[in-house]
């Protein structure tokens, strides 16, 4: 990102911490290490500076080594196997088959960047009044610390709530709020600041808050709520999500971006489409992995990016058979689809560098193949699996280190409306149909014709196209195949057109977790299909138990904190 604001509150980044806050708003500055707020006169600027940690949390909790952007290996698009030959993607296979326990150092990022950020958020407005806070950054602060409590809430439900740092009595231990206190408190804070963080669009694109990024995470909040709390018997939260989305639908300035991979360039900022961005910056604050996390070593020459690699994430072919008009030459591994989408997300099959000539391995041709064999019986062998290239990769060492993060864009507004519109059956004059060309819009700039991109209320409503049940081949290489193959017997998904829609325009934007969660089985409605549906090395669960919705706290936290209990379904 090139935004001068940005510069500025990253080069405050450099002297804040946990326990201190730093200001500079260029290099020549001094750096405040302490505060001394009865000696100095706060300008608006310096205020401003003092919300670098603020943003940097939220960059941590997003793209930290255990982050936000890794929880798509839970769900049925991609997966971080165990490596063969490599000997990494071990920490990631409790996370594809959904066995998580309190052990998992994944769960301590979370949590501990998560509250980080509130902890940020609230230093700032506990010295409201030393530090000359205006009513507008008074209202950004309340809406960042909801934010980090509406993504905590999402991961671990069962959550201290925490608003204030320096006015808790000495040894003091927080405990958990109720769900419901929880949600009544993100719900009562953004609405009493949806009005209050100013119509700037830049401001959201550039990772400030403003009322539409508010109304946003209202409107999540309520499509979420009934999966949340598992009781679908009241459709009103729909309305209200809705409702939300209003401000940015019909009365704010973001369009459709022309192209989709406008959305996933190192800077977004000149994305019509964005509506909250997490700014990444060259020297100031790098850390989008993307690149370097799933390209194979040697196939970093396609692009003469020249950082580390890992070669770790491979995607499901289960998901790439989706794509619409999938054709896939098995000997070659080379796939397209008529969906400009699966060529803009993925790279497959035999490899070229920068200038066109092969890209050879140990004297073999680098070859990412379509299908993959198990996540860690044996695991998968290192050319194995289509890599993502959806996030601008640069050269030399950039890679996609300093790729902004699309985190709220208008398509995704478009979709949450067009869901709750066919959950509702149409509301306040507006039609299921209504929502089929609000998918069809979302859909256009990926076909070459209006009659692939068309969607229909009956494809919307109709069942997922993705083939579910368990596959795996536990065979190592240069052995006979050993497949095991179990048809899925749970029956149609409620509304599984639409979330193949959504698991095409939003996969590895931190969607799909959330998503499965939220959709349920027709014969089932009591499960969903993260729990209910089995897919590549993850099998279904059997009954109605919803325990592995939320994450389980991890134990050296609760060992920090008597006060804190485990979540319902794991052991401490």
């Amino acid at each position: 990102m090139k935004s001068k604001l940005y510069k500025s509150l990253a080069c405050s980044m450099l002297g804040a911490s946990m326990l201190t806050l730093g200001s500079c708003t260029d290099l020549s500055e001094t750096i405040y290490s302490e505060i001394a707020s009865e000696q100095y006169e706060f300008s608006e600027s310096d205020n401003q500076g003092q919300f670098a940690t603020v943003y940097s949390s939220l960059r941590d909790f997003y793209w930290a080594w255990y982050g936000y952007a890794d929880l798509d290996i839970c769900t049925d698009l991609w997966c971080i196997p165990l490596r063969l030959g490599v000997g990494w993607g071990d920490l990631y296979i409790s996370f594809h088959k959904h066995e998580f326990h309190a052990g998992l150092g994944h769960l301590s990022g979370l949590w501990t960047n998560g509250y980080a950020g509130i902890t940020a958020c609230n230093k700032l407005l506990d010295q409201t009044e030393s530090l000359k806070l205006t009513d507008s950054q008074v209202a950004q602060l309340r809406a960042y610390r909801a934010l980090y409590y509406y993504l905590l809430f999402d991961l671990f439900r069962n959550i201290p709530l925490e608003t204030t740092f320096y006015n808790n009595p000495e040894g003091y231990q927080p405990k958990q709020a109720t769900p419901q206190e929880m949600w009544d408190f993100i719900i009562g804070e953004l609405n009493d600041v949806k009005n209050a963080c100013g119509t700037d669009v830049k401001a959201g694109k550039n990772g400030e808050m403003n009322n539409y990024v508010v109304h946003m995470i209202l409107a999540k909040m309520y499509l979420n709520h009934n999966a949340w709390f598992n009781n679908h018997s009241d459709n009103s939260y729909y309305e209200k999500c809705i409702d939300e989305l209003k401000p940015i639908l019909e009365e704010s300035q973001y369009q459709l971006a022309p192209n989709y991979e406008d959305n996933f360039k190192e800077d977004i900022t000149t994305s019509p489409e964005i509506i909250f961005g997490i700014p990444f910056e060259y020297l100031y604050a790098g850390g989008n992995y993307f690149a370097n996390l799933w390209m194979n070593e040697a196939g970093r020459a396609t692009w003469q990016f020249t950082g580390w690699a890992t070669g770790g994430g491979g995607a499901l072919n289960q998901f790439l058979d989706t794509y619409k008009d999938i054709q896939v030459d098995y000997a070659t591994n080379k796939a397209t689809s008529t969906d400009k989408r699966f060529g803009l997300c993925w790279i497959g099959g035999p490899q070229v560098d920068y200038a066109g000539e092969k890209i050879m391995v140990d004297g073999t041709q680098l070859n990412y193949t379509y299908n993959m064999r198990s996540i860690d019986n044996p695991g998968c062998y290192p050319m194995e699996g289509y890599r993502l290239q959806k996030y601008e990769i640069l050269e030399g060492d950039w890679g996609s280190s300093y790729d902004d993060i699309p985190f709220f864009r208008l398509a995704d507004a478009k979709m949450m409306k067009a869901e709750c519109l066919l959950r509702l059956g149409g509301y306040k004059g507006e039609t299921k149909e209504d929502a089929a060309e609000l998918v069809t819009e979302v859909r256009r700039r990926a076909f070459d014709n209006e009659a692939d991109a068309k969607r229909t209320v009956a494809d919307l409503e109709g069942n997922s196209v993705y083939k579910y049940g368990y596959w795996e081949n536990t065979a190592k290489q240069d052995e006979s195949d050993n497949i095991t193959s179990e048809l899925d017997t749970n029956g149609d998904i409620e509304l599984g057109g639409l979330l193949d829609d959504l698991a095409w325009e939003f996969v590895a934007e931190h969607h799909r977790r959330q998503d499965l969660i939220r959709f349920r089985l027709k014969n089932n409605p009591q499960q969903n299909v993260y729990n209910g549906k089995s897919w590549f090395c993850k099998k279904a669960i059997t009954g109605n138990g919803h325990e592995a919705d939320i994450f389980p706290i991890y134990r050296d936290i609760l060992n920090g904190n008597v006060n804190l209990v485990q979540n319902p379904g794991y052991s401490e």
